[in-house]
Parts: C-alpha cells; structure tokens; sequence
C-alpha cells in the first residue's frame, strides 16, 4: 500500500483528499467521508483498511484542512458545513481522481456525518455505483426517492441520534418507491464502528459490518 494526496478545486475553495493505493493493479475506488472530527488518523486508517482489500481509497477534507479535537468543535465544524458544499467536494473529488487515477468504478461509504453525506451523494451525484452509509441522517423523502445507487445503510439500534424512528421512516420510504437499499441493523450504539472510542466501539458488529460491506462493494464495483 502507498499513500498520496490528491489536490483539487471546490466552489467555496481549494482542498485535498487523502488517498491509500493498494499494491495490486486496479481501477475501482471507494470515497470514505469523515465523521464530524474532521479527516483525522481514524478516518486515514479505515482508508488504509480498504486499500489493504485491493481499493483505491479516497478520504476527501470536507473541512479544508480542520480537525475538531472535542465534541463542541466537531458540531460546530459540522453544522457549519452546508450540505450544497460537502455534496460539491465530493463530487469534485470523483471527478479529479476520475481524471488523476483513471478510476472506472466508485463506491462511497462514511460514519456519521460521513453517512449523511454518504447517503445523499448516492440520490444526487452521478457516478457512484455503490453505496454504504453508516449511521448518518437521512434527506427529505424528496431527495431519497432518487437514489438509484444499489446502498447498504447500516446502522445501531441504541442510537440515539439516527433512533430507530428515523431508521424506519428510512425503510417505509425504501418500501414504497422500491428503493435498491438494504437496512443493516446491530444491536449497537451510535459510532459502533469507530475503534478509537471504546465507550462505545462494538467489535463483532464493527467486524460483522465491515466484512459485509467489503461483499458488497466488491459485487457491485
């Protein structure tokens, strides 16, 4: 595996994305959108991760160089983020590495806010070919009627932000529009993937998850 970064341009300025190559040749890439912290070692690791299993992996800073150290900077970080500015770094982030790395194929997946932005690239950025949102909010239902981007969305029944109240609104709407997403559920806390925060780090379903997305990101891409 090697590392590199990847410079690009956004409506609202210039910003990087973190990218890990794996050793093996190939042409299929998966963007992993940070959590509210910011693009933090965390989030290169989970990157790493991916490279490891033969993806390129692309980390996009939706913060333009900033990482939140405690909770109070991490939500004012990413309340100050508008959705119109996240879905536009990502979406120049697909296009640069399109051009840079010659990719053919993209995934995304995210924790968190990383989810959310997860989530609605998949209903309203072209170019994606799966998806895998951990635990982030979902949009308006119209904006999730749109998704045609096969998704997992995955998520912790002890969540007490995305509760299971918005987890079922999430499948009455994929029910009724016939969406291409599966609810993957654990009986988990809210950041259950996140090993950096044992208090509430789930081992068996982080690792139960991650096998299945991994499945899934190499049936689809």
């Amino acid at each position: 595996m090697s590392e590199r970064t990847l410079s690009f341009s956004t409506a609202n300025g210039d910003t990087t994305a973190y990218v890990a190559m794996p050793d093996s040749e190939g042409q299929k890439a998966v963007l992993v959108i940070q959590e509210w912290w910011g693009l933090n070692d965390h989030v290169k690791d989970i990157a790493n991760r991916y490279a490891a299993e033969g993806f390129i992996a692309i980390a996009p800073d939706l913060y333009r160089g900033k990482v939140a150290t405690n909770p109070d900077d991490a939500s004012k970080m990413m309340h100050g983020l508008a959705i119109d500015d996240g879905l536009d770094t990502i979406k120049n982030a697909i296009e640069t590495a399109s051009d840079e790395l010659v990719i053919s194929h993209f995934g995304i997946t995210g924790y968190c806010m990383g989810g959310t932005f997860a989530l609605r690239a998949a209903c309203e950025l072209e170019g994606l070919s799966a998806a895998a949102p951990f635990y982030g909010d979902i949009p308006e239902e119209d904006v999730l009627k749109k998704l045609r981007t096969p998704t997992v969305f995955i998520s912790g029944t002890k969540d007490e932000w995305i509760n299971t109240e918005i987890v079922a609104t999430l499948e009455d709407i994929t029910e009724r529009y016939e969406l291409p997403l599966q609810s993957l559920k654990y009986e988990a806390d809210h950041a259950f993937f996140n090993n950096t925060r044992p208090e509430v780090y789930d081992a068996d379903a982080a690792q139960d998850a991650w096998a299945k997305v991994i499945g899934f990101f190499k049936d689809k891409l």
